[in-house]
């Protein structure tokens, strides 16, 4: 009969496509139990892993089935998100464990969309997301939820409760103003109003909230690394030269206000006919595996330019629900549980555990 240790040498050869190590270092197996014939084991993973759990199960049992004298396995995986880190001397969010910024250089890659759809994925990995539209400007996160006419209500009169979604979490100017009505506003009302879309509005037990940033390095993303607790950035670009020059440099700004970098993502990759199924490159190819490397940072993966992407944006139904089955879904729910992966590695915040100190006079 096999022992426990054994069954433990078994699982480490196995390394996890995320974590990308074993699930013994990195305390994923909370518990071994061998009944008999019989090895219960749990995981807890830091991440959300429903879409992937069941081929996980299917691989490890095989594993430890071969082993002297073991005639069943069961396998229990759940998931427990805790908040990380973020940027000392700023206060987290209420109701919010983390804070994913997506943020590209340059304006038209597709940053919007891919940001939607990831927070999609993560929820349908099995945690609980929102969305912030950190774009005072163009605010487009209404339209792609299909609610561009929803108002958030406010129960207290001084807070706003978040709009849902497709079962996400949602706040963004484009709630509160006519969707033709123009912002005219400099700087400062710029960052003001974000930081009470942000704080003022009653985040409801959010494993993750995404922040769709507008382009560049300015004002929105000084406030963000200043005074917003981020987790961790993801930089969006797409194989085009002029797109990786401004990528870097928003990942140099993320580097440089110590907020890490889980990865890139390239988006529209390739580009695939509808009529006859013709791959080609037509923004060039490679460069944002090239910039990952180059800058030291994780490649997240890879996005076609496929005009179901726009299409059922367009319709309020992002890919990741209209078509949850299809290819376009399934590589954005790869790249979520990379991203969630990476951050369930990251330091604990512990800031919420620390205990209060009063001094009392008697």
């Amino acid at each position: 009969m096999s022992d426990k240790q054994q069954i433990e040498d078994v699982l480490k050869q196995y390394i996890d496509p995320y974590l990308q190590t074993d699930l013994i270092s990195t305390k994923v197996v909370k518990d071994i139990k061998i009944e008999n014939d019989t090895v219960n084991i749990n995981l807890t993973f830091g991440f959300p892993i429903d879409g992937y759990k069941d081929k996980l199960i299917d691989q490890l049992k095989a594993k430890v089935a071969v082993l002297e004298g073991i005639s069943a396995v069961n396998i229990k995986v759940e998931h427990n998100i805790i908040a990380h880190a973020v940027q000392k001397g700023v206060e987290p969010i209420k109701g919010v464990k983390n804070i994913i910024a997506v943020a590209s250089g340059k304006g038209g890659v597709g940053k919007s969309t891919t940001a939607v759809n990831l927070a999609l994925a993560l929820s349908a990995e099995g945690a609980n997301v929102g969305i912030l539209d950190a774009d005072i400007y163009g605010p487009s996160q209404p339209h792609m939820l299909g609610a561009p006419k929803n108002k958030p209500e406010s129960k207290d009169g001084n807070s706003l409760e978040p709009v849902v979604s497709h079962n996400l979490q949602s706040m963004s100017i484009g709630f509160l103003v006519e969707e033709n009505t123009p912002m005219i506003w400099r700087g400062p009302m710029v960052t003001q109003a974000l930081e009470q879309l942000l704080k003022d509005t009653r985040w409801h037990n959010l494993d993750y909230l995404v922040i769709d940033l507008p382009p560049g390095t300015g004002d929105t993303q000084l406030t963000l690394a200043q005074k917003i607790p981020v987790s961790g950035a993801v930089i969006i670009t797409t194989p085009q030269d002029i797109a990786l020059i401004d990528a870097r440099k928003g990942l140099k700004m993320f580097e440089k206000v110590n907020v890490p970098i889980l990865g890139v993502i390239e988006n529209m990759s390739i580009h695939i006919c509808s009529k006859c199924g013709h791959e080609e490159a037509i923004f060039g190819e490679g460069g944002g595996l090239k910039m990952a490397e180059e800058t030291e940072v994780d490649f997240l993966g890879s996005l076609p330019l496929d005009i179901s992407i726009r299409k059922n944006t367009d319709e309020g139904k992002p890919c990741v629900v209209s078509e949850p089955e299809g290819r376009i879904a399934q590589i954005y729910r790869e790249i979520a549980r990379r991203i969630a992966a990476k951050l369930s590695l990251q330091v604990k915040n512990y800031t919420t555990k620390f205990p209060t100190i009063k001094i009392v006079n008697n």
